[in-house]
């Protein structure tokens, strides 16, 4: 039976790592200030946005929620990220994603600061990652499927990874961290997607599989591997008659049959979730130590 790699319990020691690192910058009167802005009142957003907060205030950050009416236009918005930009006071700018329709959303990634850029969106950003640099950002889920590898003692060097999706936000990210040189990476990666043929026996071929393709328990347990490490980063709900919501979450892996097979696997709810938020905190302490020179 698999190891369950705790998301949960990682991110918790991450937090607690930046509350100590927090504290020692407020001896010196430095508050890290994280700013969200969200347009509209997208109920899945709504949450989203209250975790972050929560966890930001907790941590002892400057936390502002903007919200901006469903029907702000492109200006409205592009206003607020301008205000943000020019407020030395905040550090990490993050504008809720998706947008509703009026809404471009690129434009809205280029408008912001690369240096208060914690979700690594802006291309300038992306292209650091994209080289090894060290002074830019890492996105967060990816970074945060980073920790959890190296936390739980998974040697990544040489191994070969296969990444199943290619997102600008997950997947693509992933691949480049993945096979960057260095410690706790060097692995040989391969991304497949829903244009991929034979995609299930590149899967059946990988140490490590990272699903994120969006769809619910597509990874089934005879396309892993015996002993492979398995992380799961979707996360959908799905109807089950036998709960009182009548819902349930569930991966882009099947948890049951992949578990069987794999050595270490994230669950659903609880693995990859919870760091998304602590790379976000750890982003935004970054910037702020950079914004006083501190890096």
């Amino acid at each position: 039976m698999a190891k369950i790699i705790d998301g949960k319990a990682i991110a918790a020691e991450v937090i607690s790592e930046l509350k100590a690192e927090t504290a020692k910058l407020a001896s010196h009167g430095i508050v890290p200030g994280l700013a969200v802005v969200l347009v509209g009142e997208d109920p899945a957003s709504q949450v989203y946005v209250a975790s972050k907060e929560k966890t930001a205030r907790e941590l002892g950050f400057r936390s502002d929620k903007i919200v901006l009416p469903k029907d702000a236009t492109q200006a409205d918005l592009l206003r607020v990220v301008e205000d943000l930009n020019n407020d030395p006071g905040i550090h990490g700018i993050l504008v809720q994603s998706p947008p509703p329709p009026q809404i471009n959303e690129e434009a809205v990634i280029l408008a912001i600061d690369p240096a208060k850029d914690v979700d690594c969106f802006h291309p300038f950003n992306v292209g650091k990652m994209l080289t090894g640099a060290h002074d830019g950002f890492h996105p967060c889920t990816p970074a945060g499927v980073m920790v959890l590898l190296e936390r739980s003692g998974i040697d990544t060097a040489g191994k070969h990874a296969v990444v199943i999706g290619r997102s600008n936000i997950v997947g693509k990210p992933m691949a480049a961290l993945l096979m960057q040189k260095g410690k706790n990476a060097d692995a040989t990666v391969t991304i497949v997607h829903s244009r991929t043929k034979n995609l299930a026996e590149h899967v059946a071929r990988a140490d490590i599989v990272v699903a994120a393709i969006g769809k619910p328990e597509f990874v089934r347990g005879d396309m892993v591997k015996e002993g492979a490490v398995v992380i799961d980063v979707g996360i959908n709900r799905i109807a089950d008659a036998s709960t009182k919501s009548g819902t349930r979450l569930v991966g882009d892996c099947h948890y049951a049959e992949c578990s069987a097979k794999a050595s270490a696997i994230t669950p659903v709810p609880g693995g990859v979730g919870p760091m998304t938020i602590a790379m976000l905190m750890r982003n935004t302490l970054a910037a702020c130590r950079r914004a006083h020179g501190l890096a």
